[in-house]
Formats: structure tokens, sequence, C-alpha cells
């Protein structure tokens, strides 16, 4: 009985201990200089070391025993550990640091290490030190020990996340395309996706549409890089030495396999945020995802890592609760924004989106965009810092730039008036007496070594006091366009960087090198493997991948629509949503009109469908503008025209088109655009589709275009209606008390006025004159001027009649307008 025990216990019992291994080394170098003196693990994500970030994740799972694998600063992470509250007792977690090889230089190292030494005993989770997540692992957990009880070849289950091709922490220049089983979610095939050289091609062998009818191709997923993996998995690498990669070998290799004949599942969490930082560009996206609480319960606010609290502030403001914070009275604090503790901001600062650490100190009139202050760090008075991320202890001195994508390492100095270009990296200038490899970090220093003995002592543009060196932007000579990690690949991974000015053309993609076995061959199902293998890439997919302008474009509207989201649910003001969207603007270098175009989709798009009828429905566009409208013209300029335009493209490719001319109505009424605007923009070319190639869209153009054409004329007919009305109206001075007298033919008039002549004592028989005051006047004066004898001095001047007449005319258009439009809104057909 004894021998069947052992399978058992590596499918696991509910009286495990369950265990977590963290490879804290990310095995590249996507952070220099950064990361030239400590890990990528303890750098600081919203102020907290991003391996407490990990920890935490790991406790929310139940996770009972970690180890942490450290190759390069581990004694500094053995530091950091042993200080953190996840060492003090009660904490309810073991954390045992695990110093491996120097010669480690990959994860499949790593786990060849993991099982010489014997450290997993059952099923275990195996993670990157740079997560970060609230998903539930111990569900997975339980899922993944049923499925081994069931099936004892399941080898193991990732964990990936449904996000869409425009989700920012989705990384462009490596991710990966799943095929699944559409039943019970299996992983059937894996591919690399990279950004340069373009993966537009999946290759899906034959052999797997025959076993599986029906598939799941995603290219949708982000891999969190949580696994639950079998005991076995550890001596799979130590049987297959090239096994490198967790994904691209390890994974990789499993599925393509006839001889293991294991399986590896993936579980698609619906719920809960899990996304890894594994460069500059997911820091960035990272940092904002916690700001913007979709990290929850993991906020700055609530169960934060990092040790120390911070009162949260509408429009996701987060200052330390200490009350160590000094705000100048005249600075500015925009939303998506954390100050740590003892941290001084002078006068006239501006700070939005970005992350200060604690002890910092910005200088009067400096600008903080999008950007990330370690501790320590000094920022001097009137310099502006960009979508950069600055190292402990830095100071930058008076009137300097560092332009976007800067990355300045710990205690740089800098200025005064330094100009950074963008994508800098800035290290620290060792002394002579520093040289020398740091046992930690050989690879680092080796590179850092060669970057200063190639550099002047002094760079000009740094300023007279720096103590930097610039590292090289230039491909190194040996770079390998087909490794993730060369250099136009690693531009799509570096923050503040859009790639639109890469060549795509030359992009090395996959050539037409196939097999060289005939048609006849490759077409034969089940022969033999070597056959069948050439029959697979003969056999492929093809997945047309966005291009870079559209990716980029992409990420620019994801953050636009994010933005506004937040502004709609969180209630912002509009003129602090216009200072988030000029922020962001400013950020991504993008023309007006982009921002315009977005404003005015999310607006139509927060517009609801409404099945109550036409009044509901007008009810509800008349609320949204009334609320909404007027940000399109506060995101720094006025053009009424683009706006009517941008409406009817985006209402043409929506499914509110046939609230165009309801939107339109309003927009005109609310004064975001006149009669003017709407006739210059009805007469472009374009307004009429003529330069769209036939399309439904270019068909929904033209009908906005015919509805357009009927407000106009409902404008038309409103104006000679108003003009008539004008003219039927008496003019001042005529004779007669009213419409009455009008009636009267000419000559009974006449009569009354020959009577009138004769007997001005008739006068006083009329009511008017009973309420008025008579002078008496010699007859004389009545025979020569008949109406003199009738004098009204309570009467008003008459240029002050003729400005009330006029007001009372105005109001009188500006309440029929209204009237009129809305019966048009409702009715278009109904003539007004």
């Amino acid at each position: 009985m004894a021998p069947k025990a052992a399978p058992e216990k590596l499918v696991g019992s509910e009286d495990d201990v369950l265990q977590a291994v963290v490879l804290a080394d990310s095995f590249n170098k996507r952070f220099r200089p950064l990361t030239t003196g400590k890990p990528r693990c303890l750098l600081n994500v919203c102020n907290a070391p991003l391996l407490d970030w990990t920890f935490e994740s790991l406790a929310l799972a139940g996770v009972q025993e970690i180890f942490v694998i450290c190759r390069s600063h581990s004694e500094q992470i053995k530091t950091v550990i042993a200080e953190s509250r996840w060492s003090r007792p009660g904490s309810g977690i073991k954390i045992v640091p695990v110093m491996i090889a120097k010669e480690t230089f990959s994860p499949g190292d790593a786990m060849r290490d993991i099982y010489t030494r014997g450290l997993v005993k059952s099923d275990f989770v195996l993670v990157m030190g740079d997560l970060v997540s609230n998903v539930r692992i111990d569900e997975v957990v339980r899922i993944h020990k049923e499925r081994r009880k069931a099936n004892p070849n399941a080898l193991m289950t990732m964990v990936v996340k449904e996000s869409g091709g425009k989700h920012r922490s989705r990384s462009q220049g490596d991710s990966s395309i799943f095929v699944l089983d559409a039943e019970t979610s299996e992983c059937l095939h894996y591919e690399p996706v990279t950004g340069y050289p373009a993966t537009d091609k999946v290759h899906i062998p034959r052999e797997l549409l025959a076993k599986h009818p029906e598939m799941d191709i995603r290219n949708d997923l982000i891999d969190c890089s949580i696994d639950i993996c079998s005991v076995e998995v550890p001596s799979l690498f130590q049987d297959n030495f090239d096994y490198l990669d967790l994904r691209r070998d390890f994974l990789h290799g499993v599925l393509t396999s006839d001889l293991l004949e294991k399986n590896i599942y993936c579980y698609i969490a619906q719920d809960g945020y899990a996304a890894r930082v594994k460069d500059t560009k997911s820091y960035d996206s990272v940092s904002k995802d916690i700001l913007s609480r979709w990290t929850f319960p993991l906020v700055p606010d609530n169960n934060y890592p990092g040790g120390h609290t911070y009162e949260h502030i509408r429009g996701n403001k987060y200052i330390a609760k200490d009350s160590t914070v000094t705000l100048g009275r005249t600075s500015k604090i925009g939303n998506n924004t954390l100050i740590g503790s003892a941290t001084s901001v002078s006068e006239d600062v501006q700070i939005s989106s970005s992350v200060i650490g604690r002890h910092c100190v910005i200088g009067p009139g400096s600008i903080i965009i999008d950007s990330y202050l370690f501790d320590g760090v000094t920022i001097g008075p009137e310099c502006v810092i960009e979508k950069s991320i600055i190292g402990e202890g830095a100071i930058v001195k008076d009137s300097s730039h560092i332009s976007k994508g800067c990355l300045i390492g710990d205690e740089v100095i800098i200025g005064p008036e330094a100009l950074l270009e963008s994508f800098d990296r800035l290290s620290k200038r060792r002394l002579r007496l520093e040289g020398g490899s740091d046992e930690d970090g050989e690879d680092e220093d080796s590179d850092l070594e060669e970057v200063e003995a190639s550099q002047p002592s002094l760079v000009p543009r740094l300023g007279q006091d720096a103590n930097a060196i610039i590292w090289p932007k230039a491909p190194p000579d040996d770079d390998d366009e087909g490794d993730v990690e060369n250099y136009r690949n690693q531009r799509y991974m570096r923050i503040g960087d859009t790639c639109s000015d890469l060549d795509m053309s030359d992009d090395g993609s996959d050539s037409d090198e196939e097999s060289d076995f005939s048609s006849d061959e490759s077409s034969e199902i089940g022969e033999e493997d070597a056959k069948g293998t050439n029959s697979m890439m003969d056999s492929t997919t093809s997945i047309n991948l966005p291009s870079q302008d559209a990716i980029a474009e992409s990420e620019f509207r994801a953050e636009v629509n994010q933005s506004l989201e937040r502004a709609f649910a969180e209630g912002h003001s509009i003129d602090n949503a216009a200072v988030e969207l000029k922020t962001l603007r400013m950020a991504s270098n993008v023309p007006l009109s982009r921002v315009r175009e977005g404003v005015i989709a999310a607006i139509v798009e927060k517009i609801k469908i409404v099945d109550g009828g036409l009044a509901a429905q007008v009810k509800e566009i008349s609320s949204v503008i009334n609320r909404w409208g007027g940000l399109i013209d506060r995101i720094g300029g006025v053009d009424a025209v683009e706006t009517i335009s941008l409406l009817q493209l985006h209402c043409a490719s929506s499914e509110r088109m046939p609230l165009f001319g309801k939107i339109l109505a309003s927009l005109y009424e609310q004064d975001i655009v006149d009669e003017e605007d709407i006739r210059a923009w009805h007469a472009l070319p374009s307004a009429k589709g003529s330069d769209l190639p036939p399309s439904t869209r270019a068909d929904n153009v033209k009908k906005c275009w015919e509805v357009g054409k009927a407000l106009l004329e409902q404008l038309d007919d409103q104006e000679s209606e108003s003009e008539g009305e004008d003219d039927d109206e008496p003019e001042e001075g005529s004779e007669g008390e009213g419409s009455e007298d009008e009636s009267e033919d000419e000559d009974s008039e006449e009569d009354e006025s020959e009577e009138e002549i004769d007997k001005p004592a008739a006068l006083d028989n009329k009511p008017e004159a009973a309420a008025t005051t008579i002078k008496p006047t010699p007859t004389p004066a009545v025979d020569n001027k008949p109406k003199a004898s009738v004098v009204t001095p309570a009467a008003p001047p008459a240029e002050d009649e003729e400005s009330e007449e006029e007001d009372d005319d105005d109001e009188e258009m500006m309440k029929r307008k209204s009237i009129n439009l809305q019966l048009w809104i409702t009715n278009p057909r109904l003539k007004l």
C-alpha cells in the first residue's frame, strides 16, 4: 500500500502547506540604470517595494511558505525580508530567501537549482518577483488539485486575464497567443508575440484541428505569470537543459513533445487584477492602475504593503496620513497623484498623475507630469519633468528640463539648466576608488564600466554640477533581432515611447523558408513524425495584428477613455477633467483634434439608448450634454465645425447614429455650436462622405448630412416666419389705438379725424385721456396743431420704449428657438 500513497501525495491534500516559489531576479536589463545597484524586485511601486506587493498577493491566496530565489543583490533582498512585517511573529507566512549560484542566468537555471535543493514537496505556486495581483489564487489551486485527481497528467495551470488589445498593462513588445480547447481550457498551442519583428502569423499544427473541432485562438489574454505547478515541473527542467524561458521553451516544449504526454491548462480569471511590472512601460501602467484603485483591496489607503498609510482624497489623490507633508498654498495637485511622508511641495508647483516618494523636496514653480520620484529626491525651482523615473537621492537643480522616457539612477546630480533629451538614461559616475565589480551585480557593473570609459568627464547639457554619465541609445553591435530583448522591440516596453517612428517595412518578419516536403506529403495527417512536423509548419492560420501607429493610437484612446470614465464615475468638475486631458495630451504629444475626438466619442457613448419613447430619449440627451458638453471647448481650443465633423464620423460608426440630429440640436441649444457653424460644416465636401469608399459607414455619414440639412431648413423656416411677424407689427407713432382701429375703413377714419379737429373736447371722453394729465391749452393752439392738446408726461421716452421692445423681441426669439428646437428634436418631420 505504501507505493500507492506517493502519487496521492503529489496531488496534495487539504492538510498540505501551500508553498510558493518567487523568482526575484528579472534575468534582463530593461530597468537599467535603476537596477545597477539594486534588484528590480526592490524598486518602489507607489512608494512600496515591488516584492512586498508580490508577498501581499500571495498572502491573499493563503500561501503559508514562500521561497524567494535570488541571485543578484541577494544580500539586499535578505535584509529587506528580515526587516519587513512578514518576518514578524504572527504574520502567518514563512519566507525563506534562497541564494543561488552566480551562473544562474535564466528562469530555467533557477528551476534546476530548485530541483537540486529539493525545496518543493507538493504542488506549488510559481510567480515572478514583480507581480501585483488581487486574484484569488487559492481558487485556482483548488481547481488544479481537483483536475489532478481526475487527470494525473495535468502538469500545470496558468492564470491569464482577459484584457483586449487596448489594455495599458498589456505589453506590445512581449505578449502571447494561446490556442485553447473550447470546453476544457486546455492549452493546445502557444506562440510568443513581439512588436519588432512584428508577429503577423501563427502556425497552428494541422493535427490539432483534427483532434479538437472547437478551439479558441486568444490574442486578448494577459499572461500573469502565475502558475500552479505539480511537483514534477522542476524535474522536467533538470531533464531538458535547453529549457531557459518558462513560456518560449518550457511551455512550448511540453506542448510539442510526443513523449511527455502532459497537459497544461489555462485559468481565465474573470474577476480581480493581475499584472507584472516587467518593463518601464508596465511600471507606469501598473502604478496608474493602483492609483485608480483597480487593485482594491490593495490600495494606498487600505492593506498597503509599504507599511505606511495614506489619506484618499477625491480625484484619487493620496497624501501621507502622518501630517508631515507640506503643500504650498498656490501649489496644484492633480488627479491620480500620491505624495509620501515628509515631502515638501513649494509654491506654484504643479503635479499631476505622478508618485512622489518620501522625504522629497519640490522647488517653487516646478512642473511634474506622469512621473515617478523615489525617496529623497530634490527638484530645484522652475524645473519640468515629463513621464520619467528618478531614482533615490537624485538632485535636479534649477531650471532643468527632463523630457519623456528618461531614467535617472540613484544619487545622480544634474543641472543647473540641464536639458535631457527623450529617453536619456543616466547613472552616477563612480569615483576611481569605487572601481571593481560589485559581487551582487557583475553584469551591470561591466556594462557601467564600458559606458564610463567611453564618455568624457563632463557633458555640457547635463549642467556644470552634474556627476552623471549617459548610457548609449544606439543598439549594440551584437543585437539579435530575433530575440525579444532586441533594441527595437524594447522600445515597445519603455515608458513614454509610442514607437510611431519605427519603420516596419523591413521588420525581419517570418520568411517563406518552410519545409521542402511536397504538397502531397504535407497534406497527409498522421504520417511519420518528421513529416508530420513539416506538415504542421505548412498549415498556418494567419492572424493580422494591428500596425504600430494603430497601437499607439489605441493606447492614447484607451487612456482618454479611462480618464473620462473616472470623471463620469466620480463626478469630476469640467475644469478638473479638462486639466487631466490637457496633461495627457502634453505627455502623449498628440494634436488637439485627437483629444476632442476622444471627448466627443466618450460623451456620445455615455448617452443611453432609452426605450421610453422620444421624450425620454431627448431628456437623456439633454442631461448628458448639459453636464458634459462644455468639456468639448475646455480642452484647449474652440473649433465648432470640427466638433460637428467628429460627431458625425463617430455617430456614423456607432449604434447611436439615429441620435445624431438630436445630439446636434442639443449642442446648438447649449450654444456649443451655432447656426453658422452648422452651415459651414454642411458645406464641407467631406460632410457628404465623398472622400469615403462605398460602405455602411459612408452611407451613415450621408444620412447624418441629410439630418443636418433638415435642421438647417427648419432654422430657415423659423427665421422667415419671425421676419413676417415683425412686418405685421404696427409702427411707432401710427394713429389709432390697436387692431380694432386698423380694421375700420379709410372713410370712417377720415371722418373721425375731422371730428377730432373740430371738437377737441371730444378727446376728454376717451379712456386713455382720463388716465393722463391734460394741461389747459388755448383753442387756437388746437386749431393750428390738433394733436398738441394731448400731453402724456408719464410715458417713457421713445428710445427707452424701443429698447424695451427690442429686449422683449429677443426674449421672445430665444423662447421660440428653444420651443421650436424641442419640437424638432421630438419629431424632425414636424413643420415648425
